[in-house]
Formats: structure tokens, C-alpha cells, sequence
């Protein structure tokens, strides 16, 4: 008897022993993968909150391991780390820029996947809908409201003909053109779609569109986004005002910007992990963008075009660039 107890007594000290050592590795095991398309600043900062509220919230080195990559904006390697994180054994991975999540969402079916600073992941292939995206996704959107980027502009310059330099193939810049196309019947002004394909074309096509526009619309295209110094010289000869609706664009030089705050949206993007890690399906979860926006200023890009600046709309600017 004595031993048929101690046996008993054994097994159970046995079982809770591997019962905590097996739930101390489904901690230890959970495994993160973060992959963004570039390092723009955007995406950096969407980083930065998705792995600090990650942190707040208990999921941290060394019981949670990460899996960091950037693509480099090079469609070719973005391919190769789809792959990479397809066959690491993820329990998560966060996306962020449309060009990644596009084709993540499209080879990886397994994983939940939440991603960030996407402009419209509805009309870009991602999700079926805002409120449900019908598969492994959810996240948080970059999207501003084309109408209130139009408010703003037209309160600093009353335009007329607005040029949008956007790339053709590239979801998220293609989107903001037909954004902005849709409202330009509201307001009264012509759209003129810029295509670029290409660093010379920067050079060839941007100033005759400066030289027949009122303004220059930047979108999220990469390759805009690395020629932004190139553009603005252009539109500060040309006396033309340029508009966005990303922020690091306006600290790169873009004169005005109506943009969400991409630190924020990583937040909120890592609340929406940690849920699925709990237990949450992807599909239960909203997409959501920000409410509050700021109108951003760059004030050196002011002075060097001799900007006059109305009084009523320096009073609705919410941050200057300096």
C-alpha cells in the first residue's frame, strides 16, 4: 500500500512538474516575426510602438523571441523573406507598408497576421472588409480622408489643378490617386495623374507637371518617397505648394501634410496581436485607422518658396517642422 501511494505521489509531483515546464515553454516559445518593406521612417516608428506596447503588455525578451527583417524596398528580397517567415514556426507576424503585407497575405495562410501603416487593405487585396477580413489578417490603417487633405490645402491656396505623382503597380499609390479622383468633383479642381516609373523620370516629367499644376500631390509611392528632396527643389523653382499624407514626407521636405501618427497606429496594431495571442481570431478583430490627424507644416520648405502662409491656417497646424 505504502508503495502503491508513493508511486501516486510520485506521478502527480511528476505531472505538475511537466505540466509548469511545458506551459513555461509555450511562453518562452512564442515566436514573433516583424517584417517591413523599407526603412522609411513610417514604418521605423510603427516598429518602435508595435514592440514597446508589446513590452507594456508582457511580451518581451526573453520570453518572447523576434524575428526583425526589412525587404529594402526590393520586391526580389521581399519574395525570399515571405518564404523565410513562411517556414520559421511564427505564432505571429506583423506587417508594415502595403508592398509586404500584400504578398505575405497572399503566401501565408497559417499565421495570423497583423499589419500596419497600410493604406487601403480592402481595395489592395488583403482583407475582404473593414469590419471582418474574412481570413488570417487584421491591423491598423494609414488611410486619411482625401477630403480633409483637400480641406486643408485649399485653406493654405485655393487650387485648381492638382498634379499626383504616383507609381503605376504600386497598390497603395495607385489607391490614393483614385481617392483623390473621386473627391475632385466635390471641390471643383482637375486631378492630373503623374505617372513615374523611374529616377530620370523624376527629372523629365516632375517639372512640366510643377510648371501646368497648382500643386503637387505626393503619394506613398517608394520611388517618390526616395526623390522627395529632387521633387521638392522642383516645386520650390516652381513657386508650386506640395501636399501629402504621410509625415515623414513633410519632414523630408513636402511643404503641407494631413497624416495619421504611424508610432500609434504600431500600438494599436500590437493590442490587436496580444488578443490573438490569447485566443482572438484575426477575422473577429476591426481594421481600424486613427481619428485624430495632424496638419503638419514644413516651415523651412516655407521660407526657401517664400510661402505666404494665411493666419487661419497657421491656427489649425498641429505640428511645425522647423
Amino acid at each position: 500500500m505504502r508503495f502503491s501511494k508513493m508511486n501516486s505521489l510520485a506521478v502527480l509531483v511528476f505531472l505538475a512538474v511537466f505540466m509548469l515546464g511545458r506551459y513555461g515553454e509555450a511562453r518562452a516559445e512564442v515566436k514573433i516575426g516583424i517584417l517591413s518593406f523599407s526603412d522609411e521612417s513610417r514604418y521605423m516608428e510603427a516598429k518602435r510602438g508595435i514592440l514597446e506596447r508589446l513590452k507594456d503588455l508582457g511580451y518581451s525578451e526573453p520570453k518572447t523571441s523576434f524575428m526583425l527583417d526589412i525587404s529594402g524596398a526590393n520586391k526580389a528580397k521581399a519574395a525570399e523573406l515571405v518564404h523565410k517567415f513562411a517556414s520559421a514556426n511564427l505564432d505571429l507576424i506583423f506587417t508594415l507598408g502595403t508592398s509586404i503585407t500584400v504578398p505575405v497575405a497572399r503566401e501565408i495562410k497559417d499565421v495570423p497576421l497583423v499589419f500596419s501603416v497600410v493604406y487601403d487593405p480592402v481595395e489592395s487585396g488583403i482583407a475582404k472588409d473593414w469590419q471582418s477580413s474574412g481570413n488570417n489578417t487584421t491591423g491598423t490603417s494609414s488611410m486619411v480622408p482625401m477630403a480633409k487633405v483637400m480641406d486643408a490645402l485649399l485653406a493654405f491656396l485655393p487650387v485648381k489643378r492638382l498634379a499626383v505623382l504616383y507609381t503605376p503597380g504600386e497598390k497603395n499609390s495607385e489607391i490614393q490617386l483614385k481617392d483623390l479622383q473621386e473627391v475632385q468633383d466635390s471641390y471643383r479642381l482637375k486631378i492630373i495623374p503623374v505617372p513615374l516609373t523611374s529616377k530620370e523620370e523624376i527629372a523629365q516629367i516632375v517639372p512640366e507637371a510643377a510648371r501646368t499644376a497648382d500643386a503637387l500631390y505626393i503619394t506613398g509611392s517608394n520611388l517618390v518617397g526616395k526623390e522627395i528632396p529632387v521633387i521638392v527643389d522642383l516645386a520650390i523653382q516652381a513657386k508650386v505648394v506640395t501636399v501629402t499624407h504621410l509625415e515623414d514626407m513633410v519632414e523630408k521636405g513636402v511643404l503641407l501634410g494631413v497624416t495619421s501618427d504611424t508610432y500609434q497606429l504600431g500600438r494599436m496594431a500590437a493590442d490587436k496581436g496580444v488578443k490573438i495571442l490569447q485566443g482572438a481570431k484575426p477575422a473577429s478583430l476591426p481594421i481600424e485607422t486613427l481619428k485624430d490627424l495632424n496638419l503638419v507644416l514644413n516651415l523651412k520648405t516655407v521660407r526657401a518658396g517664400q510661402f505666404q502662409v494665411p493666419a487661419a491656417f497657421m491656427k489649425m497646424v498641429k505640428k511645425k517642422i522647423e
